[in-house]
């Protein structure tokens, strides 16, 4: 079974987050072995450029062999073609991890890591939406790569 690693910064906070990432943690079990890890969010008050660095030495640490960043500039894809890239991966290795930048982006050398960048969409969402999205997206993909009706 493929584990899934998604390295965020910042915790949530307001329990509707929690609800929602609970509900797609508990629905992924059966098809991934999922891991998040949450990156002390830097202080907003400090210098961006400062935040970005501290939080960057942080993600660098969690980084595995296939990297993949949520970014606004990166490469969109559909849930179909998410759920092909998924299934591509995992027979390729047995461990993706996925990155959620906090409210400034991620490091230089936090987007010079990854293998590849991905989109969501041109908008920019809370870190917190994103990690909920990822999650569905997640469990979306597994659910089409497995020919579930949940996708239409």
């Amino acid at each position: 079974m493929i584990t899934i690693k998604i390295v965020c910064v910042g915790n949530l906070k307001e329990k509707f987050w929690k609800d929602a990432c609970e509900e797609y943690k508990k629905r992924l079990q059966k098809h991934c072995n999922l891991k998040i890890i949450e990156v002390d969010e830097k202080n907003i008050y400090e210098l961006p450029q400062k935040i970005l660095t501290y939080e960057g030495k942080e993600i660098l640490g969690h980084l595995g062999s296939k990297n993949i960043l949520l970014d606004i500039k990166g490469k969109a894809l559909s849930s179909e073609e998410f759920a092909s890239k998924l299934k591509e991966l995992a027979n390729e290795t047995s461990e993706i991890t996925f990155v959620i930048g906090g409210s400034y982006g991620v490091s230089d050398e936090v987007k010079n890591a990854v293998n590849e960048k991905i989109s969501f969409g041109k908008i920019t969402y809370p870190h917190n939406l994103a990690r909920v999205i990822l999650l569905e997206q997640l469990y979306r993909a597994f659910m089409i790569n497995s020919g579930s009706k949940y996708h239409k």
